[in-house]
């Protein structure tokens, strides 16, 4: 692969083991792998935009990566949930704005940018919905093939937009569970391009680095993020402790997993202090995108949690549904998965995990309007 200068190569989050970077997990333990790197030093000047900010930490050259202009997202100011938890300042890094409406864009421009220079002809991942429409769309880019697993429960959205884009899908009867057994059993000689893949994890990180250029190159207090495989959660970790290591901030943020109560085994674990997951049997939650009962990068998630000096907290789907409704009230516009980020960041200000001079930023994964038909049956329950 011609990966930066700066790119060392892929290393386990759990035993330290190197790989080559063509490889998906750890040779040795099956950990989650991630990128090694020999970071300069930097300063503001030398990342005056957000192309700058994301090639500072990627693998892979500006002008090589499978981009269909993602990131850039927005960081909004949401003061009066900020008023509520009893912090400084809530804001909102809405991945909702990416190419495909999710923050999985990122994640998948660099992981087919990886299939692309293995000379794969094609990629394939389970998805539960999301992860199918943007491997499609940048398959699609790259002049590759695609093709994803989903369990019959994917929203009608996703499975459309599958198509749309030129993508092939199967799917699979039952929960995603089902569509990871399918995955597993059929995807052949298709480059996987599955959640815990490096690469994927690799593409979340421009999300830490943009937060603190837009925060003035200060890292926030705390990050809030609603949790399903949990390689996003890595992702920022690695992200935030890039910018430590240049010198762009001096700290790095606490960092906190949110999960759907129904569905919640980084928040089962962290209770517990086990250092791993343990699969969830019987997952029932409304919200889609994080039913997730056996996480990818499980393992790593709850070493970035606990590395930061966060946490974990679970939130049931009411509460989940209510938080929707009231972001999109009180700043962008999110669905139930932006939901689980402002119910767990009021479970956590009541849990006292928050100063009163914290400045809190809650990732709004996925765009509200992929989501629209969740919300709408909650106003409709309350007569609305």
């Amino acid at each position: 692969m011609e990966t930066t200068a700066t790119f060392r190569g892929l290393a386990c989050t759990v035993c330290g083991t190197t790989a080559d970077a063509d490889a998906t997990r750890c040779p040795d333990c099956g950990g989650t792998l991630a990128g090694d790197y020999d970071y300069p030093e930097l300063t503001p000047a030398d990342l005056p935009d957000r192309r700058a900010q994301a090639g500072a930490v990627l693998p892979f050259e500006a002008d090589t990566l499978v981009s269909i202009d993602e990131g850039g997202t927005p960081l909004v100011a949401v003061p009066t949930l900020a008023e509520e938890l009893g912090v400084e300042a809530v804001y909102v890094k809405d991945e909702g704005r990416n190419t495909t409406g999710s923050l999985t864009d990122r994640k998948l421009s660099v992981a087919v940018t990886a299939a692309r220079q293995s000379d794969a002809d094609a990629v394939a991942a389970p998805s539960t919905g999301n992860g199918a429409q943007a491997a499609a769309a940048y398959a699609a880019r790259a002049d590759l093939d695609s093709k994803g697993y989903v369990p019959s429960r994917c929203p009608f959205l996703n499975k459309a937009m599958v198509n749309v884009h030129g993508g092939d899908m199967r799917v699979v009867e039952g929960r995603y569970d089902d569509a990871v057994a399918a995955f597993d059993e059929a995807h052949g000689d298709r480059y996987s391009v599955a959640p815990g893949h490096p690469f994927r994890v690799e593409g979340a990180k421009p999300v830490a680095v943009e937060t603190v250029a837009q925060l003035d190159w200060t890292a926030p207090d705390a990050v809030v993020h609603p949790t399903g495989h949990g390689e996003s959660l890595v992702g920022l970790e690695r992200g935030f402790g890039a910018a430590a290591a240049t010198g762009l901030v001096d700290r790095e943020p606490e960092l906190y997993a949110v999960e759907p109560d129904g569905c919640a085994p980084l928040t089962d674990a962290w209770v517990e202090g086990s250092e791993t997951p343990a699969a969830v049997d019987h997952p029932d939650t409304i919200v889609g995108p994080l039913e997730v009962p056996d996480p990818a990068a499980g393992t790593a998630a709850l070493a970035a949690v606990e590395s930061s000096g966060g946490g974990a907290a679970a939130v049931e789907d009411k509460a989940v549904l209510q938080g929707a409704v009231d972001g999109c009230e009180l700043g962008p516009e999110v669905g139930a998965t932006g939901g689980t980020a402002v119910a767990g960041a009021r479970e956590l200000a009541h849990r006292g995990a928050f100063a009163d001079d914290d400045v809190v930023v809650l990732v709004n994964p996925i765009a509200g309007s992929k989501e629209a038909d969740l919300l709408r049956s909650h106003l409709m329950s309350q007569g609305i």
